[in-house]
Order: C-alpha cells, then sequence, then structure tokens
C-alpha cells in the first residue's frame, strides 16, 4: 500500500485499501459494537446535518446527500466518499462489518464537490463503479480479512441489489464498419477485437451482434460506438491518411457565410470608434429584460449572478457602460440571446447591441448607426417606425418586418436581430452612369406634427414626380423641419419652369396628406 502511495492505518482498513486498488470497487469497514442497535439505515440527508469525518473534521450537509445512519438518525457514513469518526475501527474493535454499496454517481459527485472532500473512493464512485463486481469485491475482502486478521465470518453474506443492470445488445453491419472507418477490415478481426474487449458478438451472415457487458451499457449506445471500438483497437495509423473523393464541389458564396458579413460589421465599428465588449450570456433578474416569469432559468447556476439566460443585450452592454468613469462611451456586442420556447431548448437568435453615451446625443446618432450598418450589408430597404409603446425612440423595419429598436433615453440604444438582418444581406454592385445633366436643389422647411415619421414624408414626396432624386433631412427645430430636394433629369437640364409644378404637388402633399405648415 505504501508503495502505491497510500499509507498503513490497520489491517482492517488496509484490506478495503488493497482491494480498491486492486479491484476498483470502494468498500468500507463499520465498528460493528459502535452501531446502535446494529443496524444500518440507508437515507438522503437533510439540510443542516452535521458529521465529523474520520479525519476529524467538521461538515455541515447541504441536504439530500446519500448517508447512512445507526436506525436513531444518528448518521455514521458519508455513503461513497468518506466514514465517520462515530464508527471507524479503533484498536479495540472486535466485531466488523464489510460493506459495499453502489449509488447515485451523481449525488455523490455533487455531494463530494459541495463539501469538498475529494477522497480516492469519491473518485470512483462519481465515475460509476460497475455494481457486478461487487460480490467478487467482497469475498476477495472476506479471505483477505481471514489471511492476515485471523478473520472469522459470523453472518450470511446479505446482498441487496433491487435495480440490476440489463445487459443490451447493438447491432452493426460489416459494411457500415469499413464504411466509417474507411477501410475494410476482415470480419474474423473484427469479431476478435470485440471478443478481446470482453464483448459477446453473434456473427449473421454480415451483422454483428454485440452483447454490451454492464459495466459499459452507460458508454457503448449506438452502432458507432462499437464500430470506435473497432477503429482504435485495430489502429488508428493503419487507417490511409487520405481525404475522401468529391464527385461535386459546390462553388464558394462568400456572402452565405454569415462570418463574413459580422467581420465587415464588426471592422465598421471599429473604424467608426467603437469599442466591442463581451458579456456573460447569464445575467440577474435586473439585467434581464422584461416579466422573469419569461426568463429561462438554470436549475444549478454556479452563481446567484448568474442565473438567467438573456433575451436582450442592451442591459448587459450598458452594465459595462455603467463601470465606466467616462461620459464618451461607443460600446457594441454581438452575441446569442435566447428566447423561451413552450417546449424544448430555446431559440438562440444572434442580435447586434448598441451604447452610444456622449453629450447632445440623440435619436438620430442611432438611426445613422442603422442606416450604416445596412448599407454596409447591401440593403436599400430598411425603414423607421415611432415606436407604439411610449419610449423614445422607433423600431427597426425590413420587408415588413420588425427586427430591431432604437431607443433615446439617457443613452442611446439600438438592438437588432442579426439573422433576419443577414437574410437580406447582399455583396452585388449596381453601377449606374453619372448624371451628364446638372441637378437643381431645394431646400424647403416646413412644421409638421411630431407623429410624421421622416420615412413616411420620404417616401410621398419621391412618389410625386419622377424627377424627384433624393429627399434628405436637413435641419430639425423643434417641430419644424427643413428638407433638402434633389431634382435630375438624365436626359436634359431642368430649368425653373420644370419644377414649379412639382414644387406645387409637393407642398399640396406637404400640407394635406401631412398637415404640414409651410415658412
Amino acid at each position: 500500500l505504501t508503495k502505491t502511495g497510500i499509507r498503513s492505518i490497520n489491517n482492517a482498513v488496509d484490506v478495503t485499501n488493497y482491494i480498491m486498488r486492486e479491484i476498483g470497487h470502494p468498500s468500507h469497514v463499520f465498528d460493528y459494537d459502535r452501531l446502535n442497535d446494529h443496524t444500518l439505515n440507508i437515507r438522503r440527508s437533510k439540510k443542516g446535518e452535521k458529521i465529523t469525518t474520520l479525519d476529524g473534521k467538521e461538515y455541515t450537509l447541504p441536504g439530500n446527500d446519500i448517508v447512512a445512519d445507526d436506525g436513531n438518525g444518528t448518521i455514521i457514513d458519508l455513503l461513497g466518499i468518506m466514514g465517520t469518526a462515530n464508527s471507524v475501527v479503533v484498536d479495540t474493535t472486535k466485531r466488523i462489518v464489510l460493506f459495499l454499496d453502489n449509488n447515485n454517481h451523481n449525488l455523490l459527485r455533487k455531494t463530494s464537490m459541495n463539501l469538498g472532500i475529494r477522497t480516492e473512493a469519491a473518485v470512483l464512485n462519481e465515475k460509476g463503479v460497475n455494481p457486478d463486481i461487487m460480490l467478487p469485491t467482497l469475498v476477495t475482502g472476506i479471505e483477505l480479512l481471514k489471511k492476515h486478521a485471523n478473520a472469522k465470518v459470523i453472518s450470511p453474506i446479505i446482498d441487496i441489489y433491487p435495480n440490476r443492470i440489463k445487459s443490451k445488445t447493438i447491432k452493426v453491419t460489416k459494411d457500415k464498419i469499413d464504411s466509417v472507418i474507411g477501410i475494410e477490415i476482415p470480419q474474423k478481426t473484427v469479431v476478435d477485437i470485440l471478443e478481446s474487449l470482453g464483448f459477446g458478438v453473434t456473427v449473421k451472415e454480415n451483422e454483428f451482434t454485440v452483447e454490451i457487458f454492464t459495466s459499459r451499457v452507460n458508454d457503448i449506445d449506438i452502432p458507432e460506438d462499437i464500430i470506435e471500438e473497432v477503429a482504435r483497437v485495430y489502429g488508428y495509423h493503419k487507417i490511409p491518411n487520405s481525404l475522401p473523393s468529391l464527385t461535386e464541389q459546390a462553388n464558394y458564396h462568400q456572402e452565405q457565410n454569415e462570418f463574413y458579413w459580422i467581420q465587415k460589421v464588426k471592422e465598421a465599428f471599429k473604424f467608426w470608434g467603437f469599442t466591442e465588449v463581451y458579456t456573460y450570456s447569464l445575467v440577474t433578474e435586473e439585467l434581464f429584460d422584461g416579466p422573469i416569469e419569461n426568463a429561462l432559468k438554470l436549475k444549478n447556476p454556479l452563481t446567484e449572478d448568474k442565473t438567467y439566460l438573456r433575451n436582450s443585450l442592451v442591459p448587459s452592454v450598458i452594465d459595462v457602460a455603467n463601470q465606466s468613469k467616462s461620459n464618451n462611451l461607443q460600446l457594441f456586442e454581438i452575441a446569442n440571446v435566447y428566447l423561451k420556447k413552450n417546449k424544448g431548448l430555446p431559440d438562440e437568435v444572434l442580435h447586434l447591441a448598441v451604447v452610444v453615451r456622449k453629450e447632445k446625443a440623440s435619436f438620430f446618432d442611432g438611426k445613422g448607426i442603422v442606416e450604416s450598418v445596412a448599407k454596409i450589408l447591401g440593403i436599400t430597404t430598411i425603414s423607421f417606425e415611432k415606436k407604439k409603446d411610449g419610449i423614445e425612440g422607433a423600431d427597426i423595419i425590413l420587408s415588413g418586418k420588425n427586427i430591431g429598436s432604437i431607443e433615446a433615453d439617457e443613452d442611446i440604444t439600438v438592438e437588432i436581430n442579426v439573422q433576419e438582418l443577414l437574410k437580406h444581406a447582399n455583396s452585388k454592385k449596381i453601377y449606374k452612369e453619372p448624371a451628364k445633366f446638372p441637378p437643381l436643389i431645394e431646400d424647403v422647411r416646413v412644421e409638421v406634427p411630431a407623429h410624421y415619421p421622416f420615412a413616411k414624408i420620404e417616401k410621398a414626396l419621391k412618389e410625386s414626380s419622377e424627377l424627384v432624386h433624393s429627399i434628405s433631412l436637413l435641419d430639425v427645430y423643434k417641430n419644424k423641419k427643413t428638407f433638402r430636394i434633389v431634382y435630375l433629369s438624365r436626359t436634359r437640364s431642368l430649368t425653373t419652369g420644370d419644377i414649379q409644378p412639382i414644387r406645387k404637388g409637393i407642398e399640396d402633399i406637404l400640407t394635406t396628406q401631412f398637415k404640414a405648415t409651410l415658412g
């Protein structure tokens, strides 16, 4: 034992350590005379129960731990992990109980990690020890105790095994083995490999029926698992290191690669002076956007501030901004949000969030960012509608679908559904010959009610005549807006007489459709 790294304690305990190292199943010995009523009651612990382990340390159990008590409620063993001081074998021990157990390995690991008790027994048990080796381990332990401790067996073996592991069979064809591995392996070689690993193999025509032994029923589950066993024993070095031939190869289009577009957007933000941030997908209740009932909550969060899967990036980016002392910040993040579904896993949706914090920042800063991103992606049909929830800002509309929003509060924030945006990304460029004739430019100042968005006004004015080349918003003061109208013909030079009727039509549209006051 000393040569394997375990110090000798006494002959009874040394036997349990020896068989654990030899066979691989942990065991334990109790002082039979120290057990009240000579009873072992296996149960789950209650929160707050205290134990003192055999190394003299005291622990408070978190609850739901697998323990043994003496029938009167006193815990005498933390099963599968470590014994307790009140039942350990001592120099005066005359009668012992050699005990082996096989319990829920997930619960054992949770207890071991929660209490910080990392014994060799815990490490073995949390991986799931084969219960079919318990009886051979027990018999070996009895023989060693007889030999080295002059022990006498005074009771029959008690074997409680209510939920026996059932063996299972997996079928796999010889053709599939050869197809997955990539070379033809002789049938006899496949059988020899599997039988050498302890599997039972029956061959019928071209199909192998493989019986899985109990220690690997959780490990071997599908035909590919059998093929992996064959391949690793046969030798990966024997498999040719060559790529399979391709009959057809599709042409590569970089615009179909979302990473290409995301990288373009990131580079643009870099040149615009923004800083990219990376925040956690898990947030607190305060950083979750919306009713907490709609949140996806982790069953086993690592910390209290990482409990919910976020459904919006903006709160996380604002939280980063709040940790800075600067009042001149431009931050952005591209990452997934998680949207709850009635059943199954949540939808993971890629979003872009932007936060601008600076003096005199306005809604138009956010609008300009969205328009610039759309331009980089080759999207020309993006529009904006006033938010219906009363918050100052706008919804971002693409092909009739709301894909995000701009909000103007203390900070200017933007959040866009990138997945929807990329569906319309286009790298094609259309060449237009420069106009041979000069444009005519007019500025019109009007007072328009605030609820009429610029996009609608622009659309109506451009549709008034084919000579209206472009409409832009030049200046805003309260409800007064200055529009710059560019008239252009590609066939001739325009005169004042040509645009007079068009101007009259534009004025009529502004006063009738949009209740505007000129001047």
